[in-house]
């Protein structure tokens, strides 16, 4: 039997197939939410409502950050590592192999100290180390009140090769390069003028040294380099104060190394030192030289008359 277009078959709800086809969009929205409450058709073949679409959504994206975040965190410890720690120069390399020869056991393997035997080498620079490893200073023998200045274990250049690795790990104080030492007449008055001031107490004013407290001492300066003289201003060796570049500029320490090279050429520069032991020696001398010329001045007086 045939049905004509618009009317509808017994027990079919009204709004179905005209009202679809007419456009209606009341009879549409019912349409659908007959079929979604419609008990024959299997829930798990239903369309997802919004809130089912929103929370899927959700936790797609959430998934998604998840991995981005693990692969970040898995690869960024490498290229960081690898930005921080640019590769040793070839001196650094070398002075990394004599440092875990003789230095590792005091100062550990990434020099960051050992409790009890030896400080952190991070942040000491190279200045540092060429002043006490060039002097002998370093490796100590014993641990004393100060460290001795004995025969070097290395030359300069290996000590310069160790500075440039420990450079490397922790930067530092460095010596510049270029022309240490400061010899005109200017230069002189005013690195004697600052040797006086701030070494002349514990140096000495003919840099023979001296003793100081608990056993320790400020050692000579008459056969010290302008390198190392420059190293123990800029890191303040033992009791030494640091003279950084804020208290002394580069000039003023080029002064008063001139100054002090200068004093290293002439041992006397004001006349007979009487071996420079300071004043009481020579007021003992012009006492007893004046005392004797008064007599014989006074013997000869008393002869005439």
């Amino acid at each position: 039997m045939s049905w004509k277009l618009g009317r509808r078959r017994p027990g079919e709800p009204a709004g179905g197939l005209a009202g679809d086809r007419a456009g209606d969009p009341g009879s549409a929205l019912a349409g659908d939410r007959a079929d979604e409450q419609t008990p024959g058709i299997p829930a798990f073949r239903r369309p997802p409502g919004r809130l089912r679409r929103r929370l899927g959504a959700t936790v797609r994206l959430l998934a998604a950050l998840t991995i981005v975040g693990g692969l970040y965190t898995a690869m960024a410890p490498g290229i960081t590592r690898a930005e921080d720690t640019p590769p040793l120069s070839t001196a650094a390399e070398q002075g990394k192999r004599l440092y875990e020869t003789t230095c590792v056991t005091c100062h550990g393997p990434q020099a960051g100290g050992v409790p009890g035997r030896g400080p952190s080498l991070i942040g000491a620079g190279s200045a540092a180390v060429e002043f006490q490893v060039g002097t002998g200073r370093m490796p100590m023998a014993q641990q004393e009140a100060q460290a001795e200045e004995k025969p070097p274990l290395y030359t300069w250049d290996q000590a310069r090769q160790i500075g440039a690795y420990i450079q490397a790990l922790g930067g530092g104080p460095e010596i510049p390069g270029g022309e240490l030492v400061d010899t005109s007449d200017e230069a002189i008055a005013r690195g004697g003028e600052i040797f006086r001031i701030n070494c002349s107490a514990c140096h000495g004013f003919g840099l023979g040294g001296g003793a100081l407290s608990s056993g320790k001492y400020a050692p000579s300066l008459e056969n010290v380099s302008p390198r190392v003289l420059y190293a123990a201003m800029l890191t303040g060796p033992q009791n030494m104060p640091v003279f950084g570049d804020n208290q002394l500029t580069p000039d003023e320490k080029r002064a008063v190394i001139g100054y002090v090279t200068t004093l290293q050429k002439d041992k006397d520069p004001g006349g007979f030192g009487l071996a420079r032991l300071g004043p009481v020696p020579e007021a003992l001398v012009i006492f007893l030289v004046g005392m004797v010329l008064l007599v014989f001045s006074t013997l000869w007086i008393a002869g005439k008359s």
